[in-house]
């Protein structure tokens, strides 16, 4: 599944730094799954991409532009991604003690031209996502075709990373710390987006499983 060595040094990285980038730390195996099924339009039902949750989710083109499709583990490509991830939040949690209960990601596909623009993954008044993670799953990617995940400075608008969209590149930071933004591309771009939540539930609110 995941190393020893690599768990650590996620967890150190997201105690200092706040985020770590790493290049196929994914079986090969798992990330061709995980391919097949984000291009089978057959297999995954894509929607438009909206901007907030539950009541307040609108679709907001000026936003993002993006499509997406929800995984669960009724796929073998779901469930192995699931699992890892699900290790990984376990080993988080016994590490950094963050209280990490529930993961949830989707397939992210960018036609060319598409764009998300800068934002935080905490929704306002509800801060249960608290670790993010992107996986990307383009083959032959180079930086003339642009789509770069642009990360901020807390408190700034200074440019922290500028990261191509690269096969088996998997970028970890911390929900509520970095403004970020897609830049578009100009070929389809595919990625899965997840995050790790909190249980932020109390007497008149229960936060979904």
């Amino acid at each position: 599944m995941i190393s020893e060595q690599q768990i650590d040094q996620i967890a150190d990285a997201l105690a200092t730094e706040g985020y770590i980038i790493l290049d196929h730390v994914l079986p090969e195996s798992l990330l061709a799954l995980l391919v097949t099924q984000a291009i089978a339009p057959e297999v995954n039902h894509y929607k438009a991409a909206g901007v907030g949750r539950d009541q307040n989710l609108q679709q907001i083109a000026a936003i993002r532009k993006d499509e997406i499709s929800w995984i669960d583990n009724t796929n073998a490509a779901g469930k192995d991604y699931l699992a890892w991830m699900e290790c990984l939040r376990r080993e988080l949690n016994r590490r950094l003690f963050i209280g990490i209960f529930d993961y949830e990601c989707h397939y992210a596909h960018y036609a060319p031209g598409d764009y998300y623009k800068t934002h935080l993954d905490a929704f306002k008044g509800n801060t249960n996502r608290i670790v993010t993670t992107v996986l990307y799953l383009n083959a032959d990617w180079t930086s003339d075709n642009g789509g770069e995940l642009v990360m901020y400075a807390p408190e700034s608008n200074n440019v922290l990373q500028k990261i191509l969209p690269e096969f088996g590149r998997l970028v970890i930071f911390l929900s509520d710390k970095f403004p970020h933004e897609v830049l578009p591309a100009n070929k389809h771009r595919y990625s899965i987006a997840g995050w790790f939540r909190v249980n932020n539930s109390s007497s008149t609110r229960v936060d979904p499983a």
